[in-house]
């Protein structure tokens, strides 16, 4: 009869009109929450490509022997990030110190060291944003999706008990749409989940490279500071015996 298969109807956008009104907000919760994840995921997979492969690229180019100030000139009016942020900024430093007095020049490779410190923290920042939601998503979802579970199976016994009825028909669908919520807090938790751990990875293995960089840049600029001191500056003269 139409009237049984109406109430014996499982599909999804029947379970949730039929739910309860603090089920559905629960649903609409987890299911906001899902979306949201999938964009900070598509964002940041696409982010963290992109730099790689700008890494990549500035790393080829800055070994191949090029100048810095050739290379510092070209990226002079571009946005950098990874490599070329860490780049310009002690490529800066540099080369305000020869603009400077000689004092300045004296403490150039400490300036460097602390401007490289403050780049890379910049770069892991940015790497790191908006992972903190999908770790929030990942262990707090399934507890939401489970309050919107427990709440609807008590809605469900209390509804058997004012009925007296439990037959199949009556007390399936109530378990279904009470169920329905933790399926959904499922399908946010466990992909947010994954690309979390994916993300800090990736991050740190980033970072990693970041801070190697950094090091051999900085060996280099002292390498130089040393050559030019050493040159500017006259030999100190011998104490006699």
């Amino acid at each position: 009869m139409p009237g049984a298969e109406a109430q014996t109807d499982m599909s999804l956008v029947h379970l949730f009109l039929n739910a309860h009104f603090i089920v559905k907000l629960v649903m609409l919760g987890l299911m906001a929450a899902s979306v949201w994840s999938w964009a900070i995921i598509i964002n940041k997979w696409i982010m963290m490509r992109d730099m790689k492969r700008r890494m990549d690229e500035f790393e080829d180019v800055f070994w191949s022997g090029q100048s810095l100030d050739e290379l510092y000139r070209s990226l002079a009016n571009k946005p950098t990030d990874g490599f070329a942020a860490l780049f310009m900024a002690a490529m800066s430093e540099w080369r305000r110190a020869f603009e400077g007095s000689g004092r300045a020049f004296a403490s150039l490779q400490t300036r460097i060291d602390k401007v490289l410190d403050v780049s890379i923290s910049r770069e892991a920042e940015r790497l790191e944003s908006k992972l903190l939601v999908l770790a929030t998503i990942a262990s707090v979802g399934p507890y939401v999706g489970l309050f919107g579970t427990v709440f609807g199976i008590m809605t469900t016994f209390r509804s058997i008990a004012a009925s007296k009825n439990t037959s199949l028909a009556v007390v399936a669908p109530g378990i279904a749409e009470a169920l329905f919520a933790t399926s959904i807090a499922l399908v946010a938790a466990i992909p947010a989940n994954i690309f979390y751990n994916k993300f800090v990875k990736d991050t740190s293995r980033t970072q990693g490279r970041l801070e190697s960089f950094a090091d051999e840049f900085s060996a280099i600029l002292s390498r130089q500071i040393d050559e030019r001191t050493g040159a500017a500056q006259p030999a100190a003269p011998r104490q006699s015996a």
